[in-house]
C-alpha cells in the first residue's frame, strides 16, 4: 500500500497519476463519504488559487486531496459564511505535518493558506465547493524531493531543500498522515460547533500560528486593487483584518498576501 500510514487514518485511493486531485474527489463526491481522500506523487495538470497552474515534476510532490461535507453534531449544514475558516484549518494542519518531517520546526501560516519555511512557500491549499453546494474539496500540495533547480518559483522550497530525510513514498505518507491527524483536530470540534470558531477553539489557535498577524503586508485584491497595512487578526468568519495608515480597519476575504518588512 504506498500510504500505509495515512490509509490507517482514512480511505485513501492512491493514483499513479492524475490531472488533479481535486477534480479527482469532485467526480467521486456524489454519495462518497467525508474524508474521502485521493492521493498521488504525480500530478500534471493542478491548479492554485486564482485560477493558476500548479506545476510539478513527477514523483517528486504530494498532491492530496480530502472531500468534507460541514455538519454540527445535530447533522444541520454549518453555515456558508463560516466555511472561510476550511482553507486556514488545512493550512495550519499542513504546517505540522510539515514540521515533523524537519529536523526543528519551522513551518509557517500565511493567511489564508500557504505554508511558509523561512518565508519561501512548501505548500499552497485550494478549496473548492462542490457543484451541490454542500461540501467542498480541499486539495494540498507539497514540494517534496524538488531539487532548487527545479523549484516553481524562486520564492518557493521544498522538504528535501529545507533538511527534510527520506525518499518521496516515505515523506508524502508521513505528510499525508499526519495532516489527516491534525486537519481531523481542528475541523471535528469546528464543524460539531456549527462553525463557531471562537467556541471550538480553531480561532485562537489559528490567529497564534499565522505568521502574517502583526506584520505590514500588501494585498493583491482580486479585482487587481493593491492596498498596504498591517494585518492585525482574523475575524470571526476568517478573513484578515488589517489596518491601514489612518487607522480604520477593514477585513479582506480573498487576495494574495506578501509580508513586507517595517520601514
Amino acid at each position: 500500500m504506498p500510504f500505509p500510514r495515512a490509509s490507517a487514518l482514512a480511505p485513501v485511493i492512491d493514483l499513479e497519476s492524475t490531472v488533479s486531485t481535486n477534480d479527482e474527489v469532485l467526480a467521486r463526491a456524489p454519495g462518497a463519504d467525508e474524508f474521502l481522500i485521493v492521493a498521488t506523487t504525480t500530478q500534471t495538470g493542478g491548479r492554485g488559487r486564482l485560477g493558476r497552474e500548479w506545476v510539478a515534476p513527477p514523483r517528486q510532490t504530494l498532491a492530496a486531496s480530502v472531500l468534507l461535507r460541514p455538519r454540527d453534531s445535530a447533522g444541520v449544514a454549518v453555515p456558508f459564511d463560516r466555511w472561510g475558516w476550511v482553507p486556514l484549518m488545512a493550512g495550519l494542519a499542513m504546517s505540522r505535518a510539515v514540521d515533523g518531517v524537519l529536523p526543528s520546526p519551522r513551518a509557517t501560516l500565511k493567511w489564508p493558506n500557504d505554508v511558509l519555511i523561512a518565508e519561501r512557500k512548501v505548500c499552497g491549499i485550494l478549496a473548492e465547493m462542490l457543484p451541490t453546494g454542500d461540501g467542498v474539496v480541499v486539495g494540498a500540495g507539497v514540494n517534496l524531493t524538488l531539487a532548487p533547480d527545479a523549484l516553481p518559483t524562486p520564492t518557493s522550497t521544498s522538504l528535501a531543500i529545507e533538511g527534510a530525510v527520506g525518499d518521496v513514498d516515505a515523506l508524502a505518507d508521513a505528510v499525508l498522515a499526519t495532516w489527516i491527524i491534525e486537519f481531523s483536530r481542528l475541523y471535528l470540534p469546528f464543524a460539531a460547533a456549527g462553525g463557531d470558531a471562537r467556541a471550538s477553539g480553531v480561532r485562537s489557535r489559528i490567529v497564534a500560528s499565522c505568521d502574517s498577524i502583526g506584520r505590514p503586508v500588501r494585498v493583491v485584491l482580486p479585482d487587481g486593487s493593491e492596498l498596504r497595512a498591517d494585518a492585525v487578526d482574523i475575524d470571526d468568519t476568517g478573513r484578515l483584518v488589517v489596518e491601514l495608515s489612518n487607522g480604520s480597519r477593514q477585513s479582506v476575504a480573498a487576495g494574495d498576501v506578501t509580508h513586507l518588512r517595517y520601514e
